[in-house]
């Protein structure tokens, strides 16, 4: 059984890494959470080894074929957390009003502990309530001050359609400061529709669960910020699907659309939960096939690594060799290939 690296993910997985690092096998994350903070990070180094115009894509896929549910609903607490540890990480100012909100959250709590321990000793009648309701107020308002305005750069995230964008404003802000899960720099947009945002302050972008019925909308969205935004350091594709039979065909529509878009993207970060499984990878390490394993420490053992992507068809002729099912002679046919190919399409 022997493996060559499909033509078109050689650019997108071997940019800036070293064979120290492609031959690095890449962890599991220990939860969502944590995977999207490696995420964040792994797309941070790569802005940086990049410099400015970096795009990079991100698959996080957890439904292990059960298709129950889209990938946009069940990557969405995913998509929150990482849009928030990239913004901590690369907005300039962010994290040190986030740490002085957290500060005056821990001081307001302390006062206002100490202002109701008095309220119900002896001396309650001289306990001060205009303090009292300005620590409320600040609990409410999660530290922040109520007249504050962001005016910093923007990390603007691009949903499928106005329905999913105004959806996620509503779960991902709340009603108040406190109850934001994203900071105060997140904007929120759809690919279809009128563009009326200013995305001239724009420094990261995110398009999340693109499909290829919007594929014209984020080539044009795209080329816009990058050419009126000249503050813009990353474009992350999360979890896209650009090229479908149905709509971009995969003839030469659907070839100057991957070469336009796609071909340039860098996988930073790679995870898809398998039914015996995972397949994942971290920027810029390898690409690791993980299969279950109680025996194991964390309850998977390491079964392969690789400098690129694997398609579908190779990634079980892995697991099948790994436990005998298959000869290593066997595997890596012509019409294993050729749905390789097929199924690499469907993902872009």
């Amino acid at each position: 059984f022997t493996s060559t690296i499909p033509s078109h993910y050689t650019q997108t997985t071997t940019l800036f890494s070293t064979p120290e690092t492609v031959s690095k096998a890449t962890e599991l994350p220990d939860s969502m959470e944590d995977g999207a903070e490696i995420a964040a990070k792994a797309c941070a180094q790569f802005a940086e080894a990049s410099g400015a115009l970096g795009r990079c894509r991100i698959v996080f896929d957890t439904s292990a074929g059960d298709e129950t549910y889209t990938l946009l609903k069940t990557s969405s607490d995913f998509m929150q957390n990482l849009v928030s540890f990239l913004s901590y990480q690369m907005i300039p100012g962010l994290q040190q009003i986030r740490q002085g909100e957290m500060m005056k959250v821990a001081q307001a709590r302390a006062e206002l502990q100490a202002i109701l321990d008095q309220e119900e000793g002896d001396d309650a009648e001289d306990v001060d309530q205009e303090k009292k309701a300005s620590c409320i107020q600040i609990l409410e308002n999660g530290g922040r001050d109520p007249d504050f305005k962001w005016e910093g750069p923007n990390v603007r995230v691009y949903f499928p359609d106005e329905g999913s964008a105004a959806l996620a404003r509503r779960d991902w802000l709340g009603t108040s400061a406190a109850e934001a899960k994203v900071p105060p720099c997140v904007k929120f947009s759809s690919c279809g529709g009128v563009q009326q945002a200013d995305v001239t302050k724009d420094e990261i972008i995110f398009f999340f669960c693109p499909k290829a019925s919007e594929s014209e909308y984020v080539e044009d969205l795209l080329m816009k910020t990058e050419t009126t935004s000249s503050n813009l350091k990353l474009t992350v594709f999360v979890n896209p699907n650009l090229v479908d039979m149905g709509v971009t065909g995969f003839g030469m529509a659907g070839r100057q659309l991957r070469e336009r878009l796609l071909d340039g993207l860098v996988d930073t970060y790679y995870l898809r939960t398998l039914q015996w499984g995972a397949l994942t990878r971290t920027w810029p390490n390898a690409f690791s096939v993980w299969q279950e394993d109680a025996d194991s420490e964390g309850g998977y053992k390491l079964i392969k690594a690789l400098p690129y992507l694997p398609g579908n068809g190779e990634v079980e002729d892995i697991y099948d060799i790994e436990n005998g099912l298959m000869d290593e002679r066997e595997g890596g046919g012509v019409l294993d290939q050729l749905g390789d190919f097929m199924q690499g399409m469907m993902r872009l």
